[in-house]
């Protein structure tokens, strides 16, 4: 399974199909909506995903993660959305409201940025003049200037 819209490319025989969360929780508070697409056969299959990927192989164990940073998960996995920490992380925390919970044996992939997250990060440090290049506050200019921080 991964997020909507990840799908990229697959070797000839892949079934490319939607699936829901089993809960509407997971939907409602998961940030990135409960319709995940499910990947099915023996090849190859490439999905796209921002940042820093990281593979972690759960052995019948609970993994909290960020809802946006969930790229792809084997079907072995239950996805779940939990409250993330009380009240006052949830309000001075500078993090989301939710956590995914991601349980069981099989293997999780991790991405450090989402693109809405790149978008939002690009979208800051754009020129507030209608959107017209300023010179050196180009949109390409910040763009370039952000990916080399």
């Amino acid at each position: 399974l991964c997020q909507k819209d990840a799908f990229l490319a697959a070797a000839l025989g892949t079934e490319i199909s939607v699936a829901f969360n089993k809960r509407l929780g997971a939907g409602l508070f998961g940030g990135e909506g409960f319709i995940l697409q499910r990947l099915r056969g023996d090849g190859m299959v490439f999905i796209h995903a921002g940042g820093t990927i990281v593979e972690k192989r759960l052995n019948n164990e609970k993994l909290l993660v960020d809802t946006g940073c969930i790229a792809a998960f084997e079907s072995t996995i239950s996805y779940d959305i939990e409250r993330a920490g009380n009240m006052k992380s949830m309000l001075f925390g500078g993090e989301g409201l939710f956590l995914a919970t991601l349980q069981g044996t099989g293997r999780v992939w991790i991405q450090s940025l989402p693109f809405s997250r790149l978008a939002d990060r690009i979208l800051a440090n754009a020129p507030s003049a209608g959107g017209r290049s300023t010179g050196e506050g180009s949109l390409l200019k910040g763009a370039l200037d952000f990916l080399q921080d």
